[in-house]
């Protein structure tokens, strides 16, 4: 019998007397014997999911995100590949440790999501069960695969379980839309086996969907816009357009259980994970016994103020507490300066004083409080250094404004816009605007919607500004801005790179 290396069993795997090596091991499982019960599935496909949670992966949604954009720095004593992030130090880019892991665990979870695609159609559990694991499964692989293009471009195919070193060795897709071709099945695949059920941490039909959107719009921007290695796609760019506006629209009025969240700071409330506008986050709770199950993710935000307790203003007379920070990412005077004074997402996003219990203030910016942070991620509730913030990875606004980018200036694109700025506290986009204009304003109202929510960065690469509208990127070219290396590591390992 040929064993596959299905590390998700984690309890007795098996057992050898030391001494008698003709004992039968036992717990072991192999294609033959597991994935027989919904309850082989669901461990499969959990721990698929958790590969999302892993510490150096799921903090690299911001790392990549966010840093090397125009919206933050690091703290001056933060490590060596944040700072070679934010300052473009591309000679360093192949051996970042960032970018190391963030290539390695995207494989894993592309990994884990094959053993479940390659075993379970055969399996003998019920097909209601089989389609709903087999759609995740898609989806995740969708997920990990747009991950990995966005920030490496053309990268190497694995379409089934890696189970033995010779398994490893998958050279480079042709070109990006052989990536695409794999990324956008796996969406269509998603869409059409999974219901509408929304999980935390897990992703539906209304998630497939909006997958689909997102790759779409980042496709038909990118090439609109010259990026390196779209432009040679054979994908036609109005095609691409439609196509997204096609499948963000199948969110925001094929459904009823997502939508708009009428108050701004409640998107960000830690107890209401199942909020109108979440499609899809991570699973992240304080109860989780290791880092990954639980989050320290509202350190990398908050400031450090003497290792105590802050209060924030609410904006109603309540305050909410939190633990300080660690000061990693530092919010640019000149990203605030892009704010309208009326807009809540600067005022009350972006805080600039801290209060006591009783509400007295006790920092504020410029001084103890050193820059505006986001307090997207707070938890009042923390259990130390364990909370439950989590990464907002599909949201329904974000879906809203990838609709009205691709649809361009009509009645429902408007509508889509003017409620996220009413929101916020401003008044309607500008009315009668062209088509390019339109466009350019939605992208400009994604950066104020979406900070912090690891969109910017490639916001900036699918309208290639990067080295335009970043200082530190200004020298560079624009295919070394598109896209980092491939890992020096994977290319010493990968025979076939």
């Amino acid at each position: 019998m040929k064993f596959q290396k299905y590390i998700l069993i984690i309890v007795g795997l098996f057992t050898i007397n030391a001494c008698d090596l003709s004992e039968e091991p036992y717990g072991f499982y192999s294609e033959d014997n597991f994935y027989n019960s919904v309850a082989d599935a669901e461990a499969a496909i959990s721990y698929a999911y958790d590969a999302l949670t892993f510490l150096e992966y799921s903090r690299t949604v911001f790392m990549l995100g966010d840093m090397p954009s125009d919206e933050c720095n690091p703290k001056a004593d933060e490590g060596a590949d944040a700072q070679d992030l934010n300052n473009w130090k591309v000679a360093n880019f192949s051996t970042n440790g960032s970018l190391v892991n963030f290539f390695k665990y995207a494989y894993i979870a592309i990994n884990r999501t094959n053993a479940i695609l390659d075993v379970i159609p055969n399996s003998a559990i019920e097909e209601s069960a089989k389609a709903k694991y087999l759609g995740e499964a898609h989806f995740l692989r969708a997920w990990s695969y747009f991950n990995l293009a966005r920030n490496f471009g053309r990268v190497p195919m694995h379409r089934s379980f890696v189970g033995t070193l010779d398994q490893t060795s998958s050279p480079l897709a042709t070109d990006l839309d052989e990536v695409y071709d794999l990324i956008l099945a796996d969406c269509k695949q998603a869409i059409e086996l999974l219901d509408i059920n929304r999980a935390t941490g897990r992703a539906d039909k209304v998630a497939a969907q909006a997958l689909a959107a997102k790759v779409y719009l980042h496709i038909a921007s990118s090439k609109d816009h010259n990026v390196p290695q779209y432009t040679s796609s054979r994908r036609e760019v109005s095609s691409m357009y439609d196509s997204a506006a096609y499948f963000a629209k199948e969110v925001i009025t094929g459904q009823n259980i997502y939508g708009f969240d009428d108050q701004l700071l409640d998107i960000y409330d830690v107890d209401q994970p199942t909020g109108p506008e979440h499609i899809f986050l991570m699973s992240m709770d304080r109860s989780g016994i290791i880092e990954g199950d639980y989050s320290k993710i509202s350190k990398l935000f908050i400031p450090y103020i003497a290792g105590a307790a802050i209060y924030l203003d609410n904006g109603d007379g309540t305050l909410t507490e939190s633990h300080d920070g660690w000061s990693v990412f530092q919010t640019k005077e000149s990203f605030y300066d892009t704010f309208d004074e009326a807009d809540k997402r600067g005022s009350e996003l972006l805080v600039s004083t801290v209060y006591d219990e009783s509400g007295e203030e006790i920092a504020s910016f410029p001084g103890a409080v050193p820059y505006r942070f986001s307090r997207k991620y707070v938890d009042p509730h923390y259990i130390q250094d364990k909370t439950s913030t989590k990464p907002y990875l599909i949201r329904f606004s974000d879906v809203a404004l990838v609709y009205a980018e691709a649809a361009g200036p009509n009645a429902q694109g408007y509508e889509m816009v003017n409620y996220i700025r009413n929101r916020a506290g401003l008044g309607d986009l500008i009315p009668g605007l062209s088509l390019e204009d339109f466009r350019e304003a939605v992208w400009q109202e994604r950066s104020w919607e979406l900070m912090y929510e690891g969109n910017r960065m490639y916001d900036l690469r699918r309208f290639n500004r990067v080295n335009k509208l970043i200082d530190e990127a200004a020298a560079l070219t624009d295919e070394q801005v598109a896209f980092y290396p491939l890992p020096q590591i994977e290319i010493d390992l990968n025979q076939s790179l």
